[in-house]
């Protein structure tokens, strides 16, 4: 979908173009999740452009946004967007409250993993814990998990 993805700071507005988007050319039942970092300080910034901001800042890019900055508050949050032929689409979200940390840690993970430190993460960046302990933490892992659960029932479309 280079080139085609909607633009907006609202990660649900974005899954739920995306879902849409390839629910109509499919056919089929379809998920998409978006994901995006958060950093109260920036009033949001990267948000819902996190990759793109990763591409082209980077980890020390964005750190030096921060320097100096007291508050390195931040949420990485997770849409995951479903849609069947026919029906309205639904979206699931997990967040994971944490802060930005000095300096890059960790080999784990992709994009601002190696400086992000969740609350619940025992002082560790999403870089530095294994796969099985970022999704304990993860937001990815949270939003699907309640897609899931939304999928088992029996009255799900």
């Amino acid at each position: 979908m280079k080139g085609w993805e909607i633009q907006s700071e609202d990660l649900a507005e974005v899954a739920t173009a995306s879902v849409r988007w390839a629910v109509t050319r499919s056919g089929r039942p379809t998920f998409v999740e978006d994901a995006g970092l958060f950093v109260a300080t920036l009033r949001g910034f990267p948000g819902a452009f996190t990759s793109y901001a990763y591409h082209t800042l980077g980890h020390q890019g964005l750190l030096k946004l921060l320097d100096g900055e007291p508050d390195r508050r931040a949420v990485f949050k997770s849409v995951v967007a479903y849609c069947a032929p026919r029906r309205q689409p639904r979206c699931f979200t997990g967040e994971v409250h944490g802060a930005i940390a000095l300096h890059p840690r960790g080999v784990h993970g992709f994009g601002f993993d190696p400086i992000f430190e969740p609350d619940d993460g025992g002082g560790k960046t999403f870089g530095e814990l294994d796969d099985e302990e970022k999704n304990r933490y993860s937001h990815r892992a949270l939003a699907v998990r309640r897609f899931a659960a939304w999928l088992l029932t029996p009255d799900a479309e």
